[in-house]
């Protein structure tokens, strides 16, 4: 590729913004251990360029992921041209191979579904917390052309954060207020070819229709200016929201490890609530907001959302809540093996080896036999994860048994009401 004029003053700029983003999205550890979801193209080939600098100036260390999803001809050599191409500008790369994801209604969804949770497994089997993703400004004005479209309210206006805590790692957007076409100045600058998605271009796709009305695919115009602005707005007022959400939910919620939690008496905001049941549920999303606000109200023993609130009786005192999963909406049993998760809410440590046969579940009907190991509500021990060989409770969480310290609690924290602790678009 030739090389094309880049000043030093507007790659020093870009390297500089870029620091102060990555400033905001703190903290880090010490010697901090990134990864950068790659797909080839050429937004997530120049976040990876901008992300090792920063790291190696950390004294850290960066992995490329990049995702084959088989979705198209040529997909597995276009995953192994962009590892080789990552390669040779001295940052190390590892290649997903996507399976099962047959054609069919939502593909596009369930393949976005599979690759976020491909990335997540590879990050947690690493120890690698922060997975850095390439969405820029054009993304967001798209992503705002979009929610309005679809009548989204502020919530959704706020589009895309530039943090968001998952489970298993933190999703980090340092580049959401860098248009496009700065970016493939930068690659073009050192000579790095990406690979072009025809996806990108197919205005059968509405993402696609929409880059092409906004007509400015440097995506650093003012129509594209001006919505990134009215995002981050949005996003201001929902990470405020957020926090009042936190700061009410810490004063009347005791969320114990076990994945229950104690209510006090009397009304509590909606999003409070919802924030609640999708902790204790391992939701994503929340229930409809109407069910939630009646609620919320007035709290009442009640099923909703899979979460059952019902009265404290001893774990409260008088006119507190319950709040315990529903047993019946659980899932079933899966497979024991390192990080498998179960119910949306559990998930097993790295370092387990289970035996043939091993599977992690509700404790269920067998809650009986462990009354005696605790005064927890039955309501609750039903709910509990178990561990079984062969049909039989080998450990229970929290409550015993062998290997028990191999169960890890997902939802340790509160997540505001679309089931995701997410920080606003971050200005520079």
């Amino acid at each position: 590729m030739r090389r094309v004029p880049l000043s030093a003053a507007q790659t020093a700029g870009l390297r500089h913004r870029f620091g102060v983003s990555m400033a905001r999205l703190a903290p880090f550890e010490p010697v901090p251990a990134l990864a950068v979801a790659v797909s080839g193209g050429a937004d997530s080939l120049a976040l990876a360029l901008l992300a090792r600098d920063w790291a190696h100036g950390q004294g850290g260390s960066l992995l490329a992921i990049v995702v084959d999803h088989g979705l198209r001809p040529g997909s597995t050599d276009e995953a192994a041209l962009t590892v080789a191409r990552l390669n040779g500008r001295g940052i190390a790369a590892q290649k997903i191979r996507l399976n099962g994801l047959p054609r069919g209604p939502g593909l596009a969804a369930r393949a976005r579904t599979a690759r976020y949770a491909a990335l997540e497994t590879a990050c947690a089997e690493r120890g690698i917390l922060h997975l850095l993703l390439g969405h820029h400004a054009g993304d967001q004005a798209e992503t705002l052309r979009m929610r309005a479209a679809a009548g989204s309210g502020g919530r959704g206006l706020a589009c895309m954060a530039a943090l968001v805590e998952r489970p298993v790692v933190r999703l980090l957007r340092p580049l959401l207020a860098e248009p496009p076409g700065l970016l493939r100045a930068l690659l073009r600058a050192d000579g790095l070819d990406w690979v072009e998605d025809p996806s990108n271009h197919d205005l059968a796709t509405l993402r696609a229709r929409l880059r092409h009305d906004l007509n400015d695919p440097a995506g650093d115009g003012a129509v594209v200016t001006g919505l990134c602005d009215d995002a981050r707005g949005h996003g201001i007022a929902r990470a405020e929201a957020d926090r009042e959400i936190a700061r009410e939910l810490a004063a009347r919620v005791r969320l114990h490890p076990a994945g229950w939690a104690v209510l006090t008496a009397g009304a509590l905001s909606a999003g409070a609530l919802s924030a609640l049941l999708c902790t204790i549920a391992g939701r994503r999303y929340p229930a409809a907001s109407d069910a939630v606000a009646r609620l919320a109200a007035a709290p009442r023993a009640a099923t909703l959302a899979g979460v059952r609130l019902l009265p404290a009786g001893r774990a409260g005192r008088p006119g507190d809540w319950l709040v315990v999963r529903e047993a019946a909406a659980m899932q079933a049993p899966v497979v024991a093996r390192p990080l498998a998760i179960w119910d949306g809410r559990f998930r097993l440590a790295p370092s387990l080896r289970p035996e043939p046969g091993t599977t992690l579940g509700a404790l269920g009907d067998d809650a009986a036999g462990w009354r005696r190991a605790t005064d927890w509500p039955s309501a609750v021990l039903r709910t509990l994860p178990a561990l079984r060989r062969d049909g039989q409770v080998v450990a229970v969480s929290a409550l015993g048994g062998a290997g028990v310290a191999i169960i890890d609690r997902l939802a340790v924290a509160f997540r505001p009401a679309m089931g995701l602790t997410a920080a606003p678009f971050l200005p520079i």
